[in-house]
């Protein structure tokens, strides 16, 4: 099966979509953007993305949370026939890289012009996704949209979510709906995108880590996507003069947090030594009351983020997390709370999609090389409710969420090679 992919194409397309939101530097190597869900560069990247739908005569629909889907039903294909899917997300972080997410919607698309293109004859439609709100950080959590595909969120619920501070302009306010910025760019549909009645999904995306670099391979097929706990963490003390009050008398809150982000560090290397090496546990954020100089800290809120391909090994380091809490009240008087508001499990992938990738490398002549991936994506969502793999294209120096984030252009046409010939075989492309 000869499925060469049109890599100035789609370096093209990927360049375009980088100018939506784009962030100027004065370093060369830095190309960044901000795209957040129901700005205008968000506007501007879903139109282009509709835009080249069309070109490629795909049959596009938008659902409530203006999840975007073009569907190409060649004359081949039997148009109920479960479809083969793929894609990712078009939003970012602030400042973020510009392969992270238009890499896959792009390179899924890449991939249905590259069946025109050599005129194969898939049995089944072939569906290219653009997720609503993968990031997070604007509505929610993350991967909002593929939560509300799959039933794991429900469509109202999710169109009342409000901006969060300071992600809104004069256009969109902070406090704004989704509901609201979704009406406002013109995304918020009426179609129904159902991954349930899919028969497979794809997702590309750029590793954000060193191991296909490392071992200098073109793609990378997932295992498992690790599971994601967040706890949010109140440690209460006593806030008071940092001059007239004694060593002795203070209830620092500070210095109590300061203890519990060691004791969670400790307890990731612990279980990352003896049991699983991709755990990770992470105090990423302090927000410091009344945060003066002058003051001795009196609350403190820390967000925890604790993942690994091993449900059991997450479980390990969140109770380590609950008894330095407890430590920290006996010991110094402060008052604690923990509580889990986003937790997901560790996604495996499908060994049936997995073994198809791979079987497209080798007829590529591509090297792929197995994985897991230690970030969130959607097709953890989608694996919930039918058959999903996770493919990787090499990331230099693992650097991602950043706009020193690269891609060579020759591995994001590798990588995409793989991609293609992994959809046709699944969508019953005869090789």
């Amino acid at each position: 099966m000869d499925l060469p992919v049109d890599a100035d194409r789609l370096r093209a397309d990927i360049e375009a979509n980088a100018a939506f939101g784009r962030v100027e530097f004065d370093d060369p190597e830095k190309r960044g953007r901000t795209n957040r869900t129901g700005s205008e560069a968000n506007r501007a990247a879903r139109d282009r993305l509709v835009e080249r739908f069309a070109d490629a005569g795909l049959d596009v629909a938008v659902d409530a949370v203006g999840n975007l889907f073009g569907t190409w039903t060649p004359d081949s294909a039997d148009p109920d026939a479960a479809p083969v899917v793929s894609g990712s997300h078009l939003d970012s972080v602030p400042e973020g890289g510009i392969f992270d997410g238009p890499l896959g919607v792009y390179a899924a698309l890449e991939s249905v012009r590259a069946m025109q293109d050599a005129g194969v004859e898939p049995d089944r439609p072939i569906g290219v996704v653009s997720f609503t709100e993968e990031e997070g950080g604007t509505f929610g959590n993350g991967l909002l949209g593929s939560a509300v595909a799959t039933g794991e969120l429900d469509v109202e619920e999710a169109l009342q979510l409000t901006r969060s501070v300071g992600t809104g302009d004069d256009d969109a306010p902070d406090g704004e709906t989704l509901g609201a910025a979704l009406d406002r760019i013109g995304y918020r549909g009426d179609d129904a995108i159902d991954p349930a009645s899919w028969d497979a999904f794809y997702e590309l995306h750029v590793e954000q880590d060193t191991t296909l670099e490392s071992a200098g391979a073109d793609a990378g097929v997932v295992t498992t996507i690790t599971g994601i706990t967040h706890c949010e963490v109140t440690i209460e003390g006593e806030a008071n003069h940092a001059g007239a009050t004694a060593m002795g008398d203070r209830t620092d809150a500070l210095a109590a947090a300061s203890e519990f982000v060691l004791d969670v560090e400790a307890a990731a290397n612990e279980v990352a030594a003896s049991d699983s090496p991709s755990a990770v546990g992470t105090v990423g954020s302090l927000s410091v009351s009344p945060n003066a100089t002058n003051v001795v800290p009196g609350r403190v809120e820390a967000g925890v983020d604790v993942r690994d391909v091993k449900a059991e090994s997450m479980e390990t380091i969140v109770e380590a997390a609950g008894e330095s809490l407890a430590r920290l009240e006996r010991e110094r008087g402060v008052v604690t709370d923990l509580e889990r508001p986003f937790d997901v499990a560790p996604t495996p992938m499908s060994e049936r999609l997995r073994a198809a990738a791979h079987d497209a490398a080798d007829a590529a002549g591509r090297q792929a090389i197995d994985l897991h991936s230690g970030a969130a994506h959607d097709a953890m969502r989608v694996a919930r409710v039918t058959d999903a793999s996770l493919l990787f294209a090499p990331s230099r120096d693992g650097i991602s969420h950043n706009p020193r984030e690269w891609t060579d252009w020759a591995d994001c046409a590798a990588a995409t090679e793989v991609l293609a010939g992994a959809i046709a075989r699944v969508a019953g492309v005869d090789e």
